[in-house]
């Protein structure tokens, strides 16, 4: 024989807010900040942070380590090519020289040339 309550309306009323009662109230409780389970999710949201610091502290170092690399290969190519440039100038000024040597001398045998016809 079913108990006779089952088909009360008002026991099963009653009986569906204990049950949501008791099921907020467990839910409460896991959601407590000094409760263990929060306590243990802190602490791990707490290393997940502190690794991705770690992570973006890391990466600032090696970038900026790069930066430094870079602007010394720069500056290492911008002397190199000053140098390069400092001794193609000289190279170009002396073959000015050398030239201006030469169209002289080759003006001189002219000159001599012609004064040694007039004698």
């Amino acid at each position: 024989m079913k108990n006779f309550k089952d088909n009360d309306p008002n026991f099963r009323r009653e009986k569906a807010v204990a049950a949501r009662q008791a099921n907020l109230a467990q839910f409460r409780e896991k959601l407590r900040p000094d409760s263990p389970e929060m306590l243990e999710r802190a602490a791990a949201r707490r290393a997940i942070a502190e690794a991705r610091d770690i992570r973006q502290r890391e990466r600032a170092v090696a970038k900026k380590a790069q930066q430094e690399r870079e602007a010394a290969e720069l500056a290492a190519r911008k002397a190199a090519e000053a140098i390069e440039a400092e001794a193609r100038k000289t190279r170009e000024v002396e073959e000015a020289a050398q030239l201006l040597i030469e169209l002289k001398a080759a003006r001189d045998a002219r000159y001599a040339a012609r004064k040694k016809r007039k004698k």
